[in-house]
């Protein structure tokens, strides 16, 4: 069990895709496909819809917050989100949609892409499965 601090509430269990760039969501995600299409971003291409999304944090506009509701109106958004360092944007999103969330985890050196967890924005835990 690795401890986290919680930030939005509820559990989400899925596949992890990690980056080590932080995402825009706004014009760097579809919110129609989950599919990320920044051009410059190192997960261009890749589908984050029901993922564990492991990212350092976010960037850009604040309406990046109302793409991440989007994307759960669409059922396209990630099953949860773990960051580093998770800024307003984000966790606004993430608190908007019901989607867990949990930053800043005790290690790290075991979320590796395609890994299997349990995120507990709850309680501020990521299980691996």
């Amino acid at each position: 069990m690795i401890e986290c601090r919680n930030i939005a509430k509820g559990k989400g269990k899925g596949e992890l895709i990690v980056s080590s760039e932080p995402i825009s969501f706004l014009g760097g995600v579809n919110p129609d496909t989950g599919e990320i299409i920044d051009p410059n971003h190192e997960l261009k291409g890749e589908i984050i819809k029901d993922k564990v999304l492991f990212i350092p944090g976010g960037k850009g506009s604040t309406v990046g917050s109302y793409v991440i509701f989007q994307m759960m109106k669409n059922g396209t958004a990630p099953a949860a989100i773990i960051c580093l360092s998770a800024e307003p944007i984000i966790a606004t999103g993430a608190i908007m949609s019901d989607i867990p969330l949990v930053d800043t985890p005790a290690q790290i050196k075991d979320l590796t892409n395609g890994t299997l967890v349990e995120v507990d924005g709850t309680n501020g835990t990521i299980e691996i499965l």
